[in-house]
Order: structure tokens, then sequence, then C-alpha cells
């Protein structure tokens, strides 16, 4: 474990040994030697899948991160006030990126002068170093450990040198990129990593207009679709592929039974694409599709029911006033 500390000793780098090793090559092996063929999702965010995701985000029809941003500006005085700020604590922030949102509770906490240390937890340590620095810059007395780990290998290593309260935050709707029973397996598994006294606020997609989803994984702009089509961009330059990306499209689909958005790369025709890296050659057939990404939308009765199975009660919801989203701020039972 290694460390990188500012002037003020007070923000400290801690990355412990994250388990991917890229895995991209193991991943498209994998992915392409299938049937269906599948790409992971957990890909698309190199240095300029991040800056096309970026810029989604800004689009007129990506209502999640507005939705959300306008629940934690208007009611983080409610929120913050149910997970009790008045014991130290730590604010952990799992997958955090560039904390856009987290930001919101952090400014509001820093107004408040609560007893509190921030823990961005990513896979990123790059990502990590930008967020130290700028948390540097906008709050200097705030204590921040860093931690470049998986959500459970960095939980894990918390509970065993940091015996402090925690407030876990998984905003964004991240665990929609799950289905079901990998939502439920993860909020088990992050239950048994929490003690009675913390809590868990969790961000959620909500179930709404099948077009109004449909269109925000799929702009009038293209963004997104230059965005799932970066993934095999990616796969050219790291993997030495050849992949031709003018003969794929990208293909979005909702489905309101299951409450699942569906992504795909679509071959515009038959074709091979060789692999050098893996030196390896797949076959694709005319309109052969790659499913590349899920992102499910949940119903506030799926939200109860799974975390009732796995240990928690639903302590408050907080929702924007057109109920397309919700921040769940759960408690483990005792």
């Amino acid at each position: 474990m290694t460390s990188t500390t500012t002037q003020n000793n007070l923000i400290d780098l801690l990355p412990t040994r994250v388990s991917d090793d890229n895995g991209l090559a193991q991943d498209v092996k994998q992915g392409l030697s299938q049937s269906p063929k599948k790409l992971s999702s957990r890909f698309f965010y190199d240095a300029k899948g991040s800056q096309l995701f970026q810029q989604i985000m800004e689009l007129p029809e990506y209502y999640l991160t507005k939705l959300e941003h306008q629940i934690l500006s208007r009611q983080r005085k409610e929120i913050l006030f149910a997970v009790d700020t008045t014991s130290p604590f730590q604010l952990v922030d799992l997958g955090a990126g560039d904390a856009y949102k987290t930001k919101l509770l952090l400014s509001e906490l820093m107004g408040m002068k609560a007893d509190f240390s921030y823990v961005p937890l990513d896979i990123s340590q790059d990502q990590l170093s930008l967020l130290l620095e700028d948390m540097h810059h906008r709050w200097p007395s705030l204590p921040v450990k860093a931690l470049a780990a998986e959500y459970f290998q960095g939980l894990e290593w918390l509970n065993q040198h940091e015996r402090q309260r925690k407030v876990v935050l998984f905003l964004g709707s991240n665990i929609g990129n799950f289905d079901l029973d990998e939502a439920k397996n993860f909020l088990c598994t992050l239950r048994q990593s929490l003690h009675p006294e913390d809590s868990f606020l969790l961000g959620l997609d909500l179930r709404k207009d099948p077009e109004k989803i449909r269109r925000a994984y799929d702009d009038a702009a293209g963004v997104t679709s230059a965005f799932n089509l970066n993934l095999l961009h990616r796969i050219n330059k790291e993997l030495q592929a050849d992949f031709d990306l003018d003969e794929f499209q990208h293909f979005a689909e909702y489905d309101p039974l299951e409450g699942t958005m569906r992504s795909f790369l679509i071959s515009r025709k038959a074709q091979e694409v060789t692999i050098g890296a893996l030196n390896q050659t797949f076959q694709f057939e005319a309109w052969e599709a790659i499913h590349t990404e899920n992102s499910y939308k949940f119903s506030l009765r799926q939200v109860e029911e799974m975390a009732q199975d796995c240990g928690f009660k639903v302590q408050d919801v907080f929702t924007d006033p057109s109920h397309g989203f919700a921040d769940v701020l759960l408690r483990p039972v005792h």
C-alpha cells in the first residue's frame, strides 16, 4: 500500500490492490466467443469514453443526472438530518468518479461544521488523484482518504482499519447496471459489510414513460451512439484489433415488462474482425448484435422487497417532483 499526502497531511491516497489487471483482453475473448456476443459495459470508461459520458450527462434527453442533482440540491438538509450528523462518521462514496453530486452533500456538511471524513472509493487511481486535488482546493480542512479498490475490497479495508460509523453512498443509478439477481446480491453483500449504526444512500432510476427512457440512451445528436462505438475503438487501440466502426451501429431498446434498457452494437454486414493481442479472428453475420449494456429501472416496491430480503429497512425515500428518480436511505436491520 502506498500513499500520497498533500501539505496539510489530511488527504491520503491509499490504493489497495485492485484485482483488475485491465481484464479487457479476457472479457473480449470470452464475450465474442459466446452466442449471443457480449462485451462488458465496465470498459466504456477509457479517457475518451469518460469524456463522451460527460457530454451525455449534459444532453437534454439524459434526465438521470439532472433529476438526482435536483434531489440532492433541494433535499440535502433533509437527507443529512435523516442519516444523523450529530456524531462522527465517514462518508464513503462508492464509485466516486468526480463526485459531481456528492459535492452537494459535502458543501452542506462543511457548512454545518459536521465531524466527518470523506472516503471516495474508485478503481481508477488517476481519477482519485484528480478528485483529491479538487477536494484540497475546495475544502483544505476536510479529511479525505481515497481508496483505489473494488467496492467490497474497500469496505473490508475500512472495517479492518477505520472503526467508525459509515454513511455509504451509491449514487447515479449505478445499481441499474446489474440485473435483478445481481442487484440483490450486491445489496446482500453490502449488508454484510455494514454495522447496525451505519446507513446506505442508494440512487435509483424509477420506471417511467418508456419513450423517455429510450431517448436517454439514443439521443438525437448521436453522442450515446459514439459512446457505445468507442468501446470498439478502445479494443482496436489496446488489443490491436481491426473493427471498422463504420460497419457497426448503435441500437437501444427498452423492455417495459422487465424494466430493462438494453444497448447493442449491430454488425451492418457479414464480416470478420481480427484481434491481434488475442491472435484470434471473430466472425459476424449481417445484423448480428453485440450486447454491451443493461440499465435496469426499478419500482419502489421492488426496492423495498430487495432491501427486506437482504437485511435492510427503508428509512426514507427522496424523489424529484416527477417521481422519476429516487435516493433511498436504507438502514441495516439489527
